[in-house]
């Protein structure tokens, strides 16, 4: 990067340093969390209610959020709601070192970081609009992909090593510590510039979540991207609830392949992070419709059917680097039409009316596949004869049925992929 693209992007190259400093400890803290959860219930479904609690407040509150948070301070709005999420991961420390930690007192605490995690996400991503010029956003876009990757790199490897040597409390304390990193560099060395905002007569917050989703009713192309997205989410989030059950019941399984399969992930986002960062700018916005159509679908038909079929970590981990390495090409286009497209006074209600359009099969998903691990797939191998053709191919040990889910996702996956590229690249009247 050239001095000159340093100077301009100073800003956001601190929040965007100290921020993925700070998730990298919250996720290591999510890590240890659901590998002690799952061992402790041996169940899918209660390790996903983990992030079904989390991602609930989307559903419930964003629309909302968006409204107040572009009436809000930036900045002041970034600080509060992180000082109140470190306060619970506070709590949870406590109830830990107190030997009271029960699986319902994180429900709540995740559920409370998760409303927090609403109000501050808007503002965070305007923020991040504010302090980059427009012709960075697909830089910054990459740059972004690049500490998520390396987040999920670092977190398995990281979180592993402290619990083995220290326990569950390290890696919570380490999770704090780069909260104040954080916090300080928000709180010290950044300004945010102020939202030039038309007069708005004293709209209600009712009304000015409204004005979001009316946006996004006459923009068919952004909705339906945002459509597409909540499909792909519902699939995913599945897989997500599916993927420790499986790699930590199977024999050839435990938690190093899961973390293991975790790392492969990172580093296939890691890489197409790097690879976005250079690719020349598409042509379109047609162009970019179709990298974001296409890379999926590669992602659906890959990565699913590997874990669906495979027996070895091997497969698992090359799956997962098939899956997983063009999810940051798409995210950068996909986060070009978004920044270009939306007026910077109407981003905070149109990303939040986005959020729940997008994330309220999140939550529907995780609930869904612990279900189907625990309560339909499951059963369902261990009560079919071992000579069957299902058996035959999945497997009769215990993760077999989540194996099975894998392959129903996959079809699942695809067939989402194609309908949506259909509609979205059809020709206009």
């Amino acid at each position: 990067m050239k001095f000159q693209e340093l100077k301009q992007l100073r800003s956001f190259i601190i929040l965007w340093l100290t921020q993925s400093l700070s998730a990298l400890g919250s996720s290591m803290t999510g890590f240890a969390l659901i590998i002690v959860l799952y061992k402790s219930s041996g169940s899918a479904l209660t390790t996903a209610l983990l992030s079904v609690c989390s991602y609930a407040p989307y559903v419930l509150m964003s629309i909302f959020a968006g409204a107040l948070s572009d009436r809000w301070d930036k900045k002041a709005t970034m600080l509060v709601c992180d000082t109140f999420a470190a306060v619970c991961t506070v709590i949870t420390l406590i109830l830990l070192k107190a030997g009271s930690l029960e699986p319902w007192h994180l429900y709540v605490l995740n559920a409370l970081n998760g409303l927090m995690n609403t109000v501050q996400q808007p503002a965070s991503e305007v923020a991040a609009t504010l302090l980059t010029p427009e012709k960075y956003y697909q830089k910054t876009s990459g740059m972004r992909s690049f500490s998520n990757s390396l987040v999920t790199i670092l977190t398995p490897a990281i979180a592993a090593a402290v619990m083995s040597f220290w326990g569950v409390e390290a890696v919570i304390a380490i999770d704090l510590a780069t909260f104040a990193a954080a916090f300080f560099a928000l709180l010290l060395f950044i300004r945010i510039p102020e939202v030039p905002r038309k007069e708005d007569g004293g709209e209600s917050v009712l009304a000015a979540a409204k004005s979001g989703l009316v946006w996004l009713k006459n923009n068919r192309t952004v909705l339906l991207l945002i459509l597409f997205l909540a499909a792909i989410n519902l699939i995913a989030s599945v897989y997500d609830a599916a993927l420790p059950a499986m790699l930590l019941s199977r024999s050839n399984g435990g938690e190093t392949v899961l973390g293991a399969v975790n790392a492969c992930v990172g580093l296939a986002s890691l890489a197409g992070s790097i690879i976005v960062t250079f690719l020349p700018e598409p042509k379109n916005g047609r162009s970019r419709l179709r990298v974001i159509c296409n890379t999926l679908l590669i992602s659906m038909s890959t990565e699913n059917f590997l874990l669906a079929f495979g027996r070895t970590p091997l497969v698992w981990c090359i799956g997962a680097v098939l899956g997983w390495i063009g999810i940051p090409i798409m995210n950068a286009n996909m986060d070009v039409i978004f920044r270009s497209g939306i007026p910077p006074e109407m981003q905070g209600r149109v990303y939040s009316a986005r959020n729940t359009l997008q994330f309220f099969t999140i939550p529907a998903g995780f609930f869904l596949g612990g279900l189907l691990v625990d309560k339909v797939f499951e059963p369902l191998i261990a009560d079919l004869p071992t000579d069957s053709f299902i058996v035959n191919v999945f497997g009769s040990e215990k993760g077999s049925g989540a194996a099975l889910l894998f392959f129903v996702i996959g079809i699942a996956g695809v067939a989402v992929c194609l309908v949506f590229r259909r509609l979205l690249l059809r020709p206009k009247d």
